[in-house]
């Protein structure tokens, strides 16, 4: 669990990141969660574009989001939303929080 100072800082690293996907219409399902997971084990904080015609608030598909990946929630502002999880390989540069 992140406490606020930890949460502060990762939003002060994804403010750059380009979002790497979309959740549409079509909502999360399995294959966006299995990719995600990938993304989160080589980057460890990834940001996601909530398009506006997706089926729930960017804060509703965050909790989905990070519950189906076991990741941390970070922020969800506007429709764009973060998701942090440390990633298990040694030969990566883990980010400090």
């Amino acid at each position: 669990m992140l406490n606020g100072k930890q949460r502060a800082a990762l939003k002060a690293r994804a403010n750059g990141l380009t979002p790497y996907f979309q959740i549409g219409k079509g909502g999360i399902n399995d294959n966006m969660v299995a990719d995600i997971v990938n993304a989160l084990e080589a980057h460890e904080l990834v940001k996601i574009s909530v398009l506006r015609n997706a089926e729930g608030s960017p804060r509703e598909l965050l909790s989905e989001l990070a519950a189906a990946t076991g990741a941390e929630e970070v922020s969800a502002v506007g429709n764009k939303i973060v998701i942090y999880k440390r990633s298990s390989r040694d030969n990566i540069v883990h980010i400090e929080i």
